[in-house]
């Protein structure tokens, strides 16, 4: 799958019309001509206040590293005045790749049936780079408890969660990210 999956990531990112020439020259030179095993191209586009803001996330896979590419629209302000894109990419040995986790939404779950992709999906990658820690004061069952019971929490590495979902982006944005999040099992799996 090299010069053909080579030419589908180009496409879909040519497909999501975000700055396509720009991020497809970031991540083909993070790529360094390794060989695509598989891809992931999602475009969002959120609303602040007053402006549209517009996100790309390219995943690669190639045969030795998960390439992340991000594009992101910043607006002109008192420091910038003219609007402005950031590209960047990031490439990961395959090694490092400490877990891939997949989160499936189910509506109506006593209808579901094998095979039926869910109605979202949630992609999340840990390799370490980034580590979050979720406090909370922790208590006990006595309602009347004033005690001090210190603190309790989750230590995650998420560093990146991609979400996708069939009511916004369609059942075949879905099955692109399942089909990629399998591939990436896999290969960490070598």
């Amino acid at each position: 799958m090299t010069d053909t999956a080579l030419a589908g990531l180009r496409s879909a990112i040519e497909r999501a019309g975000y700055y396509p020439e720009l991020v497809a020259d970031a991540v083909d030179a993070a790529v360094a001509g390794e060989d695509v095993e598989a891809f992931v191209v999602h475009q969002e586009t959120t609303f602040d206040s007053e402006e549209v803001r517009r996100h790309i996330t390219v995943l690669v896979l190639t045969t030795g590293r998960l390439v992340l590419g991000h594009a992101d629209d910043h607006p002109a302000d008192e420091v910038t005045p003219m609007p402005f894109v950031t590209a960047a990419t990031e490439a990961v040995p395959l090694s490092s790749v400490r877990s891939v986790v997949v989160n499936r939404v189910v509506t109506d779950p006593e209808r579901y049936r094998g095979g039926v992709p869910p109605q979202e999906v949630t992609v999340t990658i840990g390799w370490g780079a980034v580590s979050r820690l979720d406090l909370e004061p922790a208590g006990c069952s006595d309602p009347d408890c004033d005690a001090d019971h210190g603190y309790t929490g989750t230590a995650s590495a998420d560093d990146i969660a991609l979400r996708v979902s069939e009511a916004a982006e369609g059942a075949d944005a879905v099955d692109r990210v399942l089909g990629f999040a399998a591939a990436l099992s896999r290969a960490t799996g070598r």
